[in-house]
């Protein structure tokens, strides 16, 4: 009698991979799975990064601003640089009111705000009779208050807000790019603005280009008049038109 054939004796056997194929395969699988971990740890982090700490800092910086405005209801007092001196309102940042307080270090301006220098040269104030206000503020993250920087042109206002003073500034010249070590940016005079005599003038600085800090972007105006902040702080003309 023929030998009965079994069709599975018959069927091609898939061939077996060999140890060191099964290895290399669980190697690349491996890797894969850390890549895709790399890269949502990394998306995270940019998330992280670019909103939520902006998030933390515009709720910061409102905290201070509220406490400003509470203080200044309550009259005439000393100045008192603690919390902040003042709001900072250009419309074509179109970023809203910044507060801005003491201090241009990491930890001063990761609160949201924008700070007037103390070194490596002390700003003037707006009230003094002649000098320079120099402000720095982040482009990216933490508040992100001079991220529009680079929409800022000739003829643009810049007014600043105190208990009882708008300073109203015009935009007169800028730099788009210059070392983070150029300090003459911050003279009482900015000669590479322009300008040759004393005045009274206001400096926006921050980085560049956008998400690095390896350049600096900076931006001069100068004052052209103030106007008394009147019982219900009524806004000058310029911020008005938005």
């Amino acid at each position: 009698m023929a030998a009965t054939h079994h069709a599975e004796d018959t069927e091609a056997q898939p061939p077996q991979r060999s140890r060191p194929g099964r290895r290399i395969a669980a190697a690349i699988s491996v890797v894969g799975e850390l890549l895709i971990t790399a890269g949502l740890v990394l998306a995270l982090f940019v998330v992280y990064s670019l909103w939520w700490t902006n998030v933390l800092a515009d709720r910061e910086a409102s905290r201070q601003g509220d406490r400003i405005r509470d203080r200044w209801a309550g009259g005439p007092g000393a100045l008192d640089t603690k919390d902040g001196i003042g709001f900072l309102h250009v419309p074509a940042m179109r970023n809203g009111e910044v507060l801005v307080t003491k201090g241009t270090g990491t930890e001063e301006l990761n609160h949201g705000v924008a700070g007037f220098y103390t070194k490596p040269m002390k700003s003037a104030m707006p009230w003094d009779d002649q000098g320079n206000f120099t402000l720095a503020a982040h482009r990216d993250g933490h508040g992100a208050k001079f991220h529009n920087i680079d929409k800022l042109d000739e003829g643009d206002a810049v007014v600043f807000e105190t208990r009882d003073t708008w300073y109203v500034y015009t935009v007169f010249a800028k730099l788009p790019e210059t070392s983070k070590f150029n300090v003459d940016v911050l003279d009482d005079i900015p000669k590479e603005s322009g300008r040759k005599k004393a005045g009274r003038y206001i400096t926006l600085t921050t980085c560049t280009p956008v998400y690095t800090s390896k350049y600096r972007y900076v931006v001069w105006g100068e004052l052209e008049r103030t106007e008394k902040v009147d019982a219900d702080r009524t806004p000058p003309e310029e911020l008005r038109r938005t």
